[in-house]
C-alpha cells in the first residue's frame, strides 16, 4: 500500500512538472497534448475534400499512413517536439484515454476513406467521390473532438474527470 502511495505521489510530482514546463509553449499545460498533432490529419482531410477538383491528388492520399503521436512529434520540425513526446508520457489518462481513442477512431475512418477514394478515382465514379468528400465533415468532427481534448474542454472530457486531475498533488 506504501507503495501505491509513493508511486501516486511519483506520478503527481511528474505531472506538475511537465506542466511547468509546458508552460509558455505550444503544449497545453493542463493536458500535456499538444495540437500540432493534429496536422497530420488536417493536412489528408483537405487533401481528400480536393479530389473532386484535383484528382491528381490521389497519390499523395494513397501515401497516408496512421502516425502515432510520438511517431508524428519524432518526424515533426515542431520546436519543442522533444518536450512534446516526453510530456505525452504523464498526460492524465482522463485526456490521454479519450484522445487515444478519437485518434484510433480518425485512424479507421480516415483509411476507409482514402481507400474508398482511391478506388472511385480509379473506376472515374463522381458520384462516389462526392459522397466520400461528404462524409469527411465526420473527420473534421473527430479532429475537432481530438482537438476539444487536447485542450481540455469539459465537453470532450468529464468535469470530474479534470477536477480530480487538477486537485491532485497540489497542496
Amino acid at each position: 500500500m506504501l507503495q501505491n502511495i509513493k508511486s501516486d505521489t511519483q506520478t503527481a510530482d511528474l505531472y506538475h512538472k511537465y506542466r511547468k514546463l509546458a508552460q509558455g509553449t505550444n503544449i497545453n499545460s493542463t493536458t500535456l497534448l499538444a495540437t500540432d498533432y493534429l496536422n497530420h490529419f488536417n493536412e489528408i482531410i483537405m487533401l481528400l475534400e480536393m479530389i473532386p477538383d484535383m484528382p491528381e491528388c490521389i497519390e499523395d492520399v494513397a501515401l497516408w499512413r496512421p502516425k502515432s503521436y510520438v511517431e508524428h512529434f519524432q518526424d515533426s520540425g515542431f520546436s519543442d517536439k522533444e518536450l512534446a513526446i516526453e510530456a505525452y508520457a504523464h498526460s492524465p489518462l482522463c485526456y490521454r484515454a479519450p484522445f487515444e481513442l478519437t485518434i484510433a477512431k480518425l485512424d479507421k475512418h480516415v483509411s476507409q476513406a482514402t481507400e474508398s477514394l482511391i478506388m472511385a478515382v480509379n473506376a472515374n465514379d463522381t458520384a462516389a467521390m462526392q459522397v466520400i468528400i461528404e462524409n469527411c465533415q465526420e473527420l473534421r468532427l473527430l479532429a475537432e473532438k481530438a482537438g476539444g481534448i487536447i485542450h481540455g474542454n469539459p465537453e470532450a472530457v468529464g468535469q470530474a474527470q479534470i477536477d480530480a486531475v487538477l486537485g491532485a498533488g497540489s497542496g
